[in-house]
C-alpha cells in the first residue's frame, strides 16, 4: 500500500494588518491585556471584496508552483473552512475553477479549528488507498466576516489566512517520510460553548437573528480554554504512546494557534521544551483552519523543520473537535 507524504506548501495572508492598538479604539481592551491573555499582537484582515475562495486559491497556487506541477494534475481538492463563500456550491468547487484544476474532484470539510488536520488525514488516506496520486489540502478562513467587533472577548482572537499542502504517494519502500498515524475525537456535548448560532436550518436568517447578532461567533471562553488544555495534551500523549514514542522523539510540535497559554500548558504537560514548539499566533491570531499550514511555513522559513524530522500536529476546535497526527517531514 502506498503512503502519503507532504511534498509542497503554500500560504497566503491578506496584506491588511489589524493591530491590538487599533482594537483599543474599537472596543474596551488594551494591547497589554490581549498579549497577556492570548499572545496575539496583530492579525491579517481581508478586504471586503476578498472571500475565502480567494485566499484558498492564492495558497493553492503557491503550493502548486513550489512543486512545479500544473493544476490539471491534481486528483482531489479538500477545502477545510467554516467561512465558505456561500453554503453551496462548495468552496472547493470555486477554488478548482479559479486555479484551473480541470481533472480534480473535491469537497469542503467543516471541523472548525481542527479542520486542516482532519483534511490532512483524509487526504493521506485517499493517497494510501492507491486511488489518488496528488491531493491538495487547503485550510482557509475569513473569520473577520463572522466576528462581532463590538464583542471584545472574540474580536481580539481571530484573523484571516490560508494554507495548502500537497500530498503525494511515496516512491519506494525505503522512504520513511510521510504520514504515520492520526488520533481524532469529537464531543458534541460542547457544541454550545463555541458556535455561530444562526444561519443554518436550526435558525435561518431573519431580521431578528441579525438584530440579535446571532450570525457572529459566540464563545464561552473559560469552558473552551479548559477543554482545549486538557484534550490537546491527552490526544497527543495517547498518539505518542500507541506508536511507542515519547516527547523526546518529537523534533517539532506544530499546534493549532488559538491561544499561547493553551499551547504552553500542553507543551509543559507533554514535557516538550519550548524550542521544539511552533508559536506564531502573535502575528496572525487564530486563523482557524489556516493556523497549522501557516505555522509550518514559518517553521520551514526559520530552518526549524528539516527533512526526516518527526512532526506532531495537534488541534482542538468547536464541536468539540480534537485531533493529533504524526508525520515524518519529507523535504
Amino acid at each position: 500500500m502506498p503512503k502519503a507524504k507532504i511534498t509542497a506548501l503554500g500560504c497566503y495572508t491578506p496584506p491588511r494588518v489589524l493591530t491590538n492598538f487599533e482594537l483599543e479604539k474599537m472596543v474596551q481592551t488594551s494591547n497589554e491585556w490581549i498579549l497577556e491573555r492570548t499572545g496575539i499582537s496583530e492579525r491579517h484582515i481581508a478586504e471586503p471584496e476578498v472571500a475565502t475562495s480567494d485566499l484558498a486559491a492564492c495558497a493553492a497556487q503557491q503550493a502548486i508552483e513550489q512543486r512545479g506541477i500544473d493544476a490539471s494534475e491534481l486528483d482531489c481538492i479538500l477545502v477545510c473552512t467554516v467561512t465558505p463563500d456561500m453554503l453551496f456550491p462548495s468552496t472547493a468547487c470555486l477554488v478548482q475553477h479559479k486555479i484551473g484544476a480541470k481533472g480534480a474532484w473535491g469537497f469542503d470539510l467543516i471541523a472548525a479549528c481542527s479542520g486542516f488536520l482532519y483534511g490532512l488525514t483524509t487526504g493521506a488516506h485517499l493517497v494510501s488507498g492507491g486511488t489518488h496520486s496528488k491531493v491538495l489540502i487547503i485550510g482557509a478562513d475569513t473569520m473577520s466576516r463572522i466576528i462581532d467587533y463590538t464583542d471584545r472577548s472574540t474580536c481580539i482572537l481571530f484573523g484571516d489566512g490560508a494554507g495548502a499542502m500537497l500530498l503525494e504517494a511515496i516512491d519506494g519502500d525505503d522512504d520513511a517520510s510521510g504520514y504515520i498515524d492520526f488520533l481524532g475525537e469529537i464531543d458534541g456535548s460542547g457544541g454550545d460553548y463555541l458556535k455561530m448560532p444562526a444561519g443554518g436550518s436550526r435558525m435561518p436568517a431573519t431580521v431578528e437573528t441579525v438584530q440579535q447578532r446571532l450570525h457572529y461567533v459566540h464563545q464561552d471562553g473559560q469552558q473552551v480554554f479548559r477543554y482545549a488544555v486538557r484534550k490537546m495534551y491527552e490526544v497527543c500523549h495517547e498518539l505518542l504512546r500507541r506508536n511507542g514514542l515519547t516527547a523526546d522523539d518529537v523534533a517539532l510540535m506544530i499546534p493549532h494557534q488559538a491561544n499561547r497559554r493553551i499551547i504552553a500548558a500542553t507543551a509543559e504537560r507533554l514535557g516538550l521544551p519550548f524550542e521544539r514548539i511552533v508559536i506564531n499566533i502573535d502575528r496572525y491570531g487564530n486563523t482557524t483552519a489556516g493556523t497549522i499550514p501557516l505555522a509550518t511555513r514559518d517553521a520551514l522559513s526559520a530552518g526549524r523543520l528539516k527533512k526526516g524530522d518527526l512532526v506532531l500536529f495537534a488541534a482542538v476546535g468547536a464541536g468539540y473537535t480534537v485531533g493529533a497526527a504524526l508525520w515524518r517531514w519529507a523535504y
